[in-house]
């Protein structure tokens, strides 16, 4: 099942204003909305020692998921509201499961790992990403995940067993310890299901026998490896890890992480950033992503996944030099479209912002 919740567009009524109908109809039922998605929490439980899986009831204005996409999450903690990416699994009941674990001074991480209320309602983005696996395409998959990186394969994973697993697969799954993996009995039961599905689960830690980092692992011994379209998910570290590694060697090599890794410090210094709408102009760290340096002077701009997928935070680049924090590539087109989360400045900035 690809898709759930498509409905069209409800009629436009001019003389009566969004806002009003939102703020009247919460009062009869709080997922309802003129135009816009929401999400209410029903459940949460544990998936790991450090980590939680959240069941998010959609309303009527969620417009789908593939497996393997994310959604933007607006949450309120403290009076305020900030988004942030998370990749889920949909559930035959037409719920959304999203696995959150709760990160050392991470506001909306700890809040809906441990604070969120049942039936807490939270903004809602419609689905993004290209990570997804056609049905009407098999092929040899080999998926990596470490940490909360394996949320969108489990997604791709049930997808493929409604589908009989339709191509071999195979799932390298690192984490540090046994109790920080997610989702086991799920996994090894669908190993037990596919012969043509195989599970690897790597701890980096364990005290008798600790297996290598992604860096270092042995890859000889998957079978037809230069045939294989590479799935990567993790922090950023991991997914350049994962892609030095194995550059020259598959045929393909898709990833996405939910933290940027760190480039070497090229760049020191700071440089000026003017913002047209704001009449402001701001001194900031070269090297450093935009969206920090916004953030660390104050300025919100609309963000969400904060790692250069979902586009929420673009805006415009009137003139300057900008690096890309992911690949090191510098940019000096002026009147172009700069997303804040993975790029940062080389020269003074001017921004449309």
């Amino acid at each position: 099942m690809n898709a759930v919740y498509r409905n069209a567009t409800p009629p436009a009524t001019p003389w009566l204003s969004e806002g009003f109908f939102d703020f009247w109809s919460a009062r009869v039922h709080p997922l309802w909305t003129l135009r816009r998605p929401l999400a209410r929490l029903v459940s949460r439980r544990a998936a790991s020692s450090d980590a939680v899986t959240l069941e998010l009831q959609p309303n009527r204005h969620f417009q789908g998921l593939t497996a393997g996409q994310h959604v933007n999450l607006g949450v309120e903690v403290d009076g305020r509201l900030t988004t942030r990416s998370y990749s889920p699994t949909l559930l035959p009941n037409g719920c959304l499961a999203i696995t959150v674990k709760a990160i050392a001074g991470g506001k909306v991480s700890n809040h809906l790992a441990r604070d969120a209320a049942i039936g807490e309602v939270f903004a809602l983005g419609q689905a993004f990403g290209d990570m997804t696996v056609p049905a009407d395409a098999p092929q040899r998959l080999l998926l990596l995940a470490a940490g909360s990186g394996i949320t969108p394969m489990r997604a791709l994973l049930r997808q493929l067993d409604a589908q009989s697993m339709p191509a071999p697969v195979e799932l390298l799954y690192w984490a540090r310890r046994r109790e920080e993996l997610c989702f086991v009995d799920e996994l090894n039961a669908l190993a037990s299901r596919h012969s043509n599905f195989r599970l690897r689960l790597l701890l980096t830690r364990d005290p008798q026998t600790p297996d290598a980092r992604i860096d270092a692992h042995d890859f000889s011994g998957i079978a037809a490896l230069d045939t294989a379209r590479v799935l990567a998910c993790g922090p950023g570290g991991f997914v350049e890890a994962a892609r030095q590694r194995l550059q020259g060697q598959v045929a393909s090599f898709q990833s996405e992480a939910f933290s940027l890794p760190q480039l070497p410090a090229q760049e020191e210094g700071r440089v000026q950033v003017q913002l047209l709408r704001s009449g402001r102009t701001l001194t900031v760290p070269r090297g450093m992503a935009l969206l920090h340096a916004l953030e660390a002077e104050g300025i919100q701009p609309a963000s969400g996944c904060r790692m250069g997928i979902c586009n929420t935070c673009v805006c415009g680049k009137v003139s300057g030099i900008t690096r890309h924090t992911l690949t090191g590539d510098y940019a000096d087109e002026p009147s172009t479209l700069l997303k804040l989360c993975v790029n940062s400045a080389s020269t003074d900035l001017t921004l449309e912002l």
